[in-house]
């Protein structure tokens, strides 16, 4: 009970502390006048991704890679399946205008590249060079295209912006994210272990499941939000930006404080799953398909059908 009490402490304090740092980065950002759009392709997706982040460094320093692992390809799958599956279910999406093609792309290809250095893993250093030379690239790919759009007109702004917020109240939003945000992580992580061991559960699987949805929480509040307000450009960038920095930045930067062990599962299953999982958006970005409630309803079950296989594989 007590291990159950403190997961859940740590995913709300993870959900509160990201929160606040997403609200702050969204700000300052819209201070320097870059669209919203890029605004969700970068900071916001680097925001909701920072547990991410502090849970795969968390976990190898404890000795536990494959809840690294499992937290950053579980995570993938969840904000396609499931973070854009829940506010399609509830709103629907109006994606027919999205203008993600270019960034969808640069997703597909991050995947691969994961996919590739997985076969040749254990992650070490090394393919930590490589993913983190992928995401400079990519990173500066955005910063020209935000050069670019400076003076385009911003039509969509993410939930928290507001261009009339002072900068010390900026700073006081960031500064809690960056300090509530190792302090759920770390909460989160010795729990789950904690119930893994009890449960006989692998970390792996954990950090597929529960580790991968509580951390994906950021994610489905700010696509919900976008849902409601019919930011397709907001949501889709969200989840797309999250994706690329989950498996360039995350995994990169994680690799660079210890190996990761690559299982076996993940190069027959869980990989392809997440790849999979990417391409269904293939008509929604490139033929201008509406993520309808129709779409909602499939992407859902598909989550839920991938959570069965991988808690019946455990079993």
């Amino acid at each position: 009970m007590l291990e159950v009490l403190g997961a859940t402490g740590g995913l709300i304090i993870l959900l509160l502390a990201g929160d606040a740092l997403v609200r702050g980065a969204v700000n300052l950002s819209l201070r320097l006048g870059i669209p919203a759009l890029i605004i969700s392709l970068t900071v916001v997706a680097f925001g909701t991704s920072a547990p991410e982040l502090l849970i795969s460094i968390q976990a190898i320093i404890d000795g536990v890679p494959g809840l690294a692992l499992g937290n950053v390809v579980g995570s993938n799958t969840a904000n396609v399946l499931l973070v854009l599956g829940i506010p399609a279910l509830l709103f629907g999406l109006p994606t027919s205008e999205s203008r993600t093609q270019k960034s969808f792309i640069q997703m597909i290809a991050a995947s691969l590249l994961f996919i590739a250095v997985s076969f040749f893993g254990p992650i070490t250093w090394t393919h930590a060079l490589v993913l983190l030379a992928a995401i400079a690239f990519i990173l500066m790919d955005q910063f020209r295209d935000a050069q670019n759009g400076r003076a385009a007109l911003i039509e969509d702004e993410p939930e928290g912006a507001d261009p009339t917020m002072p900068g010390w109240k900026i700073a006081v939003f960031i500064i809690l994210g960056l300090v509530g945000l190792p302090i759920g992580a770390s909460l989160l992580v010795e729990n789950a272990s904690a119930i893994a061991t009890r449960m006989g559960v692998s970390d792996t699987v954990i950090g597929l499941t529960l580790v991968a949805v509580g951390t994906s929480l950021p994610e489905l509040a700010t696509t919900v939000v976008a849902a409601m307000r019919k930011h397709a450009d907001v949501a889709l960038g969200n989840v797309i930006g999250s994706n690329v920095f989950n498996l360039l930045a995350i995994i990169g930067i994680a690799a660079l404080v210890g190996p990761i062990p690559v299982p076996s599962s993940f190069l027959r299953f869980d990989l392809w799953v997440m790849l999979a999982s990417s391409l269904i958006l293939i008509p929604v970005v490139f033929w201008h398909k509406n993520l309808g409630k129709r779409w909602g309803v499939v992407l859902c079950l598909l989550y839920v059908a991938y959570i069965v296989v991988v808690l019946g594989a455990e079993a």
